[in-house]
């Protein structure tokens, strides 16, 4: 079944043909200064979910994430503080030390979303002399020039500046020139700045202490990694105008051919119909859902309901509806999966075909659950609790998993039944001590849990 996607670089849905026999992709990864929120997370859940579709389909991939652990300022115009060393001196710690505890976070949160992790992750602070090598070069050839704070590219050495974006107006986010600044354009972008000297984060270069730009960063390591020409990148829709511009811009000087034939974005997650905001408490990280009851599969699930390229409506109402559509879906796998029955071969093919067709076109993880859904509702049978499982090589959701064998615990009460249900997520994220908690409260309710290969088992204690 060949595969079609849309490329934010020709606006289209294209059909994919990769360069050769193993797909290289590149993603844009977390700047480890904070939290990631949800929002931060969706782009890993589209990530993940073109990653499985891609190997059900059996495609190799190869796969680069970055880790931005300098670089990137509080600004997108190349102005303010590097986020690492503000949050670092806002903590009274060093630099690296903020960026690997955070980096530590995401890769927990990464896991507790059972996202396929890519093959390599790259970390920017290992990669200054590739960044440095690649800027050199870019002055050596006339693309970029220096000023009083830094080097910047010249966005008029590149015909077909705003592509991307399909913003050649200069009016882009970030684009603008102050009055002491020396840059040529207001669209030119920094790819290294002079530190000053209570910099913490600084190298040794040819224009002397100094650090890299953020945008320089990716289009050294997917050089460096991928080539310079591969299939797919993939971020944000934020990047599109800033980021992602200036990374073709930069590669496609460089090397002197387009970086990447699928530039892929997914959009925004809002929240009760509006952006998220601090200043309004709605900026939810995974951990801040968990305290209200949810779990990481109940949020990936909620992604699942809407097109990556749509906009996401966050609220816990509709959190709560995807936790419940998503509980009733292991319920009846529980109950598929006890049955002895072997559907009609034929039915499970049309059934899979339309699973295949959905995914196929663009991704449309929506209209494959909706085939789920409806499968679910034959008759119970062990093949479609194996179909099922097949189609979770793409949705990433776990559904090997059943939580509750439905007929050896009919006489469970829904209390306790929710409660080990909990305890079991808990064991999932491999939070054994809060697994263990809720395992004595339930004995203390006088009930037992017995743990399988990958399901377990409520029972009434023996009082004997």
């Amino acid at each position: 079944m060949k595969l079609k996607f849309f490329n934010t670089l020709s606006k289209s849905k294209e059909s994919f043909n990769p360069i050769g026999s193993t797909v290289k992709m590149y993603t844009c990864g977390p700047t480890v200064y904070s939290h990631a929120h949800i929002g931060n997370m969706r782009a890993y859940v589209f990530m993940d979910t073109l990653r499985r579709t891609l190997k059900y389909f059996g495609y190799n991939i190869f796969g680069v994430l970055n880790i931005t652990d300098v670089g990137h300022l509080t600004d997108d115009g190349d102005y303010g503080d590097d986020k690492i060393t503000k949050a670092a001196k806002q903590q009274k710690k060093q630099p690296l030390e903020i960026a690997k505890y955070y980096t530590e976070i995401f890769f927990k949160d990464l896991q507790t979303l059972n996202i396929d992790t890519p093959e390599i992750i790259a970390r920017a602070t290992d990669h200054i002399d590739e960044m440095l090598q690649m800027c050199i070069s870019l002055v050596n050839n006339g693309f970029a020039y220096q000023t009083e704070d830094g080097i910047y590219f010249d966005v008029s050495k590149a015909n077909e500046y705003g592509k991307l974006s399909g913003d050649k107006s200069g009016n882009k986010a970030g684009a603008r020139v102050d009055i002491n600044s020396q840059k040529r354009n207001p669209q030119d972008f920094a790819l290294w700045k002079i530190a000053k000297p209570n910099h913490i984060m600084q190298w040794d270069s040819p224009w002397g202490a100094s650090f890299p730009g953020w945008h320089i960063e990716c289009s050294a390591m997917a050089h460096k990694y991928l080539g310079t020409t591969f299939d797919i990148h993939t971020g944000g829709i934020d990047h599109v105008p800033v980021h992602h511009e200036n990374e073709i811009a930069q590669s496609e000087a460089f090397n002197n051919c387009k970086p990447a034939n699928f530039w892929m974005h997914n959009e925004f997650i809002q929240v009760d119909g509006g952006k998220m905001s601090k200043s309004l408490g709605t900026v939810y990280t995974l951990n801040d859902l968990k305290d209200r009851g949810f779990f990481a599969m109940h949020f990936k699930y909620f992604c699942h309901t809407t097109h990556y390229r749509k906009k996401l409506n966050f609220t816990f109402e509709a959190l709560k509806a995807a936790n419940t559509s998503f509980d009733r879906v292991l319920e009846s796998l529980s109950q598929h999966r006890q049955s002895n029955i072997k559907t009609n071969v034929d039915v499970l093919k049309d059934f899979k075909t339309q699973f295949d067709s959905a995914i196929a076109d663009d991704l449309n993880i929506p209209l494959g659950l909706g085939v789920l859904h409806t499968m679910l509702k034959l008759p119970y049978s062990i093949s479609v609790f194996e179909l099922a499982l097949q189609f979770d090589a793409v949705l990433g959701l776990g559904l090997n998993t059943v939580q509750v064998n439905a007929q050896k615990c009919s006489t469970i009460p829904q209390s306790i039944a929710d409660i080990a249900k909990a305890r079991w997520q808990f064991k999932i994220d491999k939070n054994f001590i809060k697994a263990d908690e809720l395992r004595k409260e339930i004995e203390q309710k006088g009930y037992s849990i017995v743990d399988q290969k990958d399901s377990y088992e409520i029972q009434l204690l023996d009082k004997k």
